[in-house]
């Protein structure tokens, strides 16, 4: 079941049980989803990471974190939060999977494949980063107002 969350629990849930990335600096909002009254997942949307792809219209899904028994969870989550989105007003969603990642979730819930996106280091000679998030090439995943699911 849907339930609402915090950013800062969702940041906790996505620290504590995602296997490759850190929670996000911030977000728009979360959702979580629950099962006997224990969150069991949660997506944190927010603006498009990418500035080409931040026009005031288009929301991401910057972390979505499910635990591994938690069934459909990942669609609901998907579908809820374009959901939240569109009644808000943006247009479009966006998220990213890696090219590992079979996308059926997203599929499920009415996203579809762009193409491949992205990849490789965010640091640079007058910024230096240490990277702790996977390097490989990302899939693009969309959801739109037009082609509602």
């Amino acid at each position: 079941m849907l339930v609402p969350t915090t950013l800062r629990e969702a940041s906790a849930f996505v620290t504590q049980h995602h296997r490759h990335h850190d929670a996000p600096q911030g977000g728009l909002f979360a959702l979580a989803v629950a099962r006997d009254n224990a969150v069991v997942g949660v997506a944190i949307v927010g603006r498009p990471i990418a500035r080409m792809s931040d026009d005031g219209f288009t929301a991401e899904v910057t972390r979505l974190c499910v635990l591994d028994d938690a069934q459909n969870a990942c669609s609901k989550l998907y579908a809820a939060a374009w959901r939240a989105a569109r009644a808000m007003g943006y247009r479009r969603c966006v998220t990213y999977t890696l090219a590992t990642e079979t996308g059926g979730s997203l599929r499920g819930a009415g996203w579809r494949l762009i193409g491949e996106a992205g990849g490789g280091t965010w640091s640079r000679a007058g910024r230096p980063r240490v990277d702790t998030h996977p390097l490989q090439t990302k899939l693009r995943w969309e959801v739109d107002a037009v082609r509602v699911p």
